[in-house]
């Protein structure tokens, strides 16, 4: 039986911890890694209990992105045998960041090119101050071209322009300058703190507001009709409102008491 480099767990809570587990390669991915994540995040989204999605790594680096064993065999692929495995890749990405549940990053330590990418998929993420960050495809050749739809919507494209063409380092605190990261902490105890607050909060929220609210921004950014805008957000909050646990939260208000979802 073959090595498997991903695991999930859900506790109780509704709470999926998705783990990278290749540690001995600084969790850098290849072709069938990319074919478990995949399959991790999908299985994510098909869980109804599933209320919060953590993206975790074991060792001391969070992703070295590609790995570069992989990388030498992509060498010797044809153009269209590059282009099969950069869908691939470009599927799990789209998988991550179109989760409807919220997903976290737990960043402990180095993100490296396609670790960008799998840090710039999910809504948030907290870092380790050890962690570093680089988009240094060009250093090889390359360029960030699947995670560059994601990376341009975490950092902007002022930022990318000169990441993308640097491959320099940047710090934990320069991540979280730029969006990439929510929040930066010194210990992995505060690590964990940081990770468990953010939980936390979103538990007490309506489960079907959440990702009906996340779900909103993907329906209106970027959007130009402002006609198709005002009549799609007045839809949404109709829908809500009279949605079962948009009663349930309106009337635990009114009463103030604690809504079902709260235990």
């Amino acid at each position: 039986m073959s090595a498997t480099f991903v695991s999930t767990v859900v506790d109780d809570r509704g709470v999926a911890t998705v783990t990278l587990d290749n540690p001995k390669k600084h969790n850098a991915f290849d072709d069938t890694i990319i074919g478990e994540l995949t399959e991790a995040f999908t299985a994510v989204d098909d869980n109804a209990d599933v209320r919060v999605m953590v993206l975790a790594s074991a060792g001391n680096s969070f992703s070295a992105g590609g790995d570069l064993d992989w990388m030498k065999r992509m060498a010797g692929y044809t153009r269209e045998e590059n282009l099969q495995d950069a869908r691939a890749l470009a599927e799990m990405l789209r998988v991550l960041s179109t989760i409807s549940t919220p997903t976290i990053a737990r960043v402990q330590g180095p993100a490296f090119g396609g670790g960008v990418g799998l840090v710039s998929c999910c809504d948030m993420a907290v870092a380790s101050a050890r962690a570093t960050f680089s988009l240094s495809e060009v250093k090889i050749g390359m360029i960030p071209a699947t995670v560059s739809p994601y990376v341009v919507a975490a950092i902007g494209a002022r930022a990318a322009r000169r990441y993308f063409v640097t491959a320099e380092r940047f710090s934990a605190e320069q991540a979280l300058a730029l969006g990439l990261v929510s929040e930066v902490v010194t210990t992995e105890s505060e690590l964990d703190d940081a990770l468990n607050m953010l939980i936390t909060t979103i538990l007490a929220n309506g489960p079907a507001a959440v990702a009906a609210a996340k779900n909103l921004v993907s329906e209106v950014e970027g959007s130009t009709n402002q006609t198709e805008l005002i009549e799609l957000t007045s839809q949404r909050i109709a829908d809500i409102r009279v949605s079962k646990e948009g009663q349930e939260g309106l009337g635990a208000f009114l009463e103030k008491r604690k809504p079902s979802w709260i235990p």
